[in-house]
């Protein structure tokens, strides 16, 4: 602005580096038995089989599966940009009860009022089945991402593997993973 080519230090205040809360299996499988409403029961799984958004959850249409590869396409995710993630055996037959009768662009979840589903009832249904669950982290339906990257590298899946299913454009955003799964911190023992 004023024509000077001077360089100028600016100090940036750091960013806090906060862990992400991670249920455990148990935890995520109380959750799910919580839940009674079988549509809710269900994407609540999907957003933990598959590593999805809440945004994502809700944006899907019936032409997003192909059940019987065991495949799920997120289109437009968060950046404009398209995934492919795992889908889980278990829930082929739930899948394909709720796609039954419905057209290839109609959303997999619609309202009562047959509209589409917001994030907002997904997360509210999230918190009940969470409090009905007794369990007493912080956590919200992102959390569900957070374990289900956390769980695939507790299974020895490779960091740059979870990084595509997870769609991060940046493999450090997908290490912090690597923090909270480190299983050679998880062996040591107390000298208490």
């Amino acid at each position: 602005v004023l024509k000077d080519t001077q360089k100028i230090d600016l100090k940036f205040a750091k960013r806090s580096k906060k862990l992400p809360i991670v249920l455990s299996r148990t935890e995520i499988d109380q959750i799910i038995q919580a839940t009674y409403n079988s549509k809710y029961k269900l994407m609540i799984s999907l957003g933990y089989a598959c590593g999805l958004r809440v945004s994502e959850v809700v944006n899907l249409k019936v032409m997003d599966l192909d059940i019987d590869e065991l495949v799920v396409h997120i289109k437009g995710a968060k950046g404009k940009k398209d995934r492919i993630s795992v889908l889980p055996e278990k829930l082929q037959d739930d899948l394909r009860n709720i796609i039954a009768g419905k057209n290839t662009h109609d959303y997999l979840f619609d309202s009562n009022r047959g509209r589409k589903l917001t994030t907002t009832s997904l997360q509210k249904m999230f918190r009940k089945s969470l409090d009905k669950a007794k369990i007493k982290k912080l956590a919200t339906f992102h959390s569900l991402r957070h374990s289900f990257a956390t769980h695939l590298l507790d299974n020895g899946t490779d960091v740059r593997s979870v990084q595509e299913l997870l769609g991060h454009s940046n493999i450090r955003t997908t290490q912090i993973y690597t923090q909270v799964t480190n299983q050679k911190l998880k062996n040591i023992k107390s000298p208490l």
